[in-house]
């Protein structure tokens, strides 16, 4: 149902004249209106005019259980009524602590200690605070840089940005935390240019990018670096997959250099990939996880940094602690509806669902390899980017002119005017990437490879 034609008015103009939007060109506004999304209900979305679009990145990676579950709607409903806030400054709620428990009861390995943060970005900057602290107060002070891979985005507070391997958000904020060395990444779509060396197959790909890291490793000084912060599938560039052997190899290098590898899953974890955590997808166990977005599949906000028993030991005597913490990580508000979604992700088989769907969204998103302009279909579970070229024979990409007509000047608008929500980006070569609420199945993967075969046949004759 609409909003009355006065209220759908007034909205618009409060959009336009007061709300300042995150990562927006508000000039795109000038001439129209800003889209307002005002429902949601399972796999779609519907805007204020009550136009339906199906929702292909579950939000911005957040809503697995899909729009409108009133569970979740209750839960938080019902822990504001008994316990609204209370800060685990020194103090516990049992919400926070029940959540920590079931998470603990799900991570690989010993990974039992739960911090709570609102957000990834907050996840990954308690990480590398823990990082530091830790090797501190166990005689290796020196210890504090990061290792990072090219495009990789892990956040915006300004520790979290300096691990982020994308300079144009990294310069408006320059000077930012020191310490932060890049890597190649896992692209395996681009292995020739990225190594030098042509034909690798995917296992020789993984070994030579794991062993980058160690030979940063080596060149900064192993007594220097504290930690290796990779995602399980990196999310900026456009979903690359970690090829065979990676991670196993990458273990193998952070335990000769006692470095610690913190798999960054704000993305990867709570089914989007079709297991709990990211780690488990690719058989690796790390010394710390932060997640976040699908916690609460985004009903409330909420991350976490969970850390191995070695990293809490320190701080379990004594008068030491970790001088660190959110007015709201680990909202009562928060962890209620985070554990209510859990027992969804167990009703209702979330990750049974994902991994039964997943070679079927795959196949079905491969279709469009049949396109001039589509030169690769990647990723994993429910977490698809689709790599856009100009030759599909050499590869070639697109130009920044051409890039920007391209993403910003058609797809984009033209994606969402056609009925699906989704993301047309360039943070490396352009890309179109897909991540559906985890409920979805065959008939959402159709309507979006109906979508955009449409839409990306007209972006070809454009050209």
């Amino acid at each position: 149902m609409t909003r009355p034609e006065t209220d759908t008015a007034a909205v618009l103009r409060a959009a336009q004249d007061n709300l300042w939007m995150h990562f927006t060109r508000h000039s795109s506004y000038d001439d129209g209106e800003v889209p307002t999304i005002v429902r949601g209900d399972g796999a779609h979305i519907y805007d204020i005019h009550g136009k339906r679009y199906l929702d292909g990145l579950s939000g911005l990676f957040v809503v697995q259980m899909g729009h409108g579950r009133a569970e979740l709607a209750e839960a938080a409903a019902k822990q504001a009524q008994e316990l609204a806030f209370f800060p685990l400054w020194s103090y516990a709620h049992p919400k926070a602590a029940e959540l920590a428990q079931r998470l603990a009861e799900l991570t690989p390995g010993d990974l039992n200690r739960v911090f709570f943060t609102t957000g990834g970005g907050e996840a990954v900057e308690s990480a590398w605070k823990l990082a530091k602290q830790f090797f501190k107060i166990t005689g290796k002070p020196g210890k504090h840089k990061v290792i990072s891979r090219a495009i990789a985005y892990h956040g915006t507070p300004q520790g979290a940005l300096s691990i982020t391997g994308i300079p144009a958000f990294k310069a408006p904020f320059e000077p930012l935390v020191p310490g932060s060395i890049r890597v190649p990444n896992t692209n395996y779509y681009r292995a020739d240019e990225i190594t030098g060396f042509p034909g690798l197959t995917p296992e020789q790909f993984g070994r030579w990018a794991a062993d980058q890291v160690g030979k940063a490793i080596e060149m900064e000084g192993a007594d220097t670096v504290a930690a290796v912060f990779v995602e399980p599938v990196q999310n900026a560039g456009g979903c690359f997959p970690p090829p065979p052997g990676y991670f196993q190899r990458l273990r193998e290098i952070c335990d000769e250099n006692d470095v610690l590898l913190v798999s960054d899953e704000v993305i990867c974890a709570f089914g989007r990939l079709g297991t709990m955590f990211g780690g488990q997808k690719f058989d690796y166990v790390p010394d710390i996880i932060t997640c976040a977005k699908g916690l609460t599949s985004g009903y409330s906000p909420i991350g976490a940094m969970i850390a191995s028993e070695r990293l809490f030991e320190p701080f379990k005597s004594g008068d030491t602690s970790f001088s660190h913490g959110y007015t709201f990580g680990g909202h009562p508000v928060s962890a209620a509806v985070a554990l209510a979604n859990l027992d969804l992700f167990e009703r209702e088989d979330i990750l049974g669902h994902v991994q039964k769907n997943e070679p079927v969204f795959r196949a079905t998103l491969e279709k469009l390899l049949d396109l001039p302009i589509v030169g690769d279909v990647r990723g994993a579970g429910y977490f698809y980017g689709i790599e856009l070229v100009k030759d599909k024979t050499t590869k070639e990409t697109f130009n920044e002119e051409e890039s920007e007509r391209l993403l910003r000047g058609f797809l984009s608008k033209a994606l969402y005017e056609a009925g699906l929500y989704c993301r047309a980006d360039d943070r490396g070569d352009p890309v179109v990437q897909l991540a559906p609420p985890l409920i979805s199945g065959p008939e959402e993967f159709d309507q979006i490879e109906s979508i955009l075969r449409s839409v990306l046949t007209e972006a070809g004759n454009r050209l």
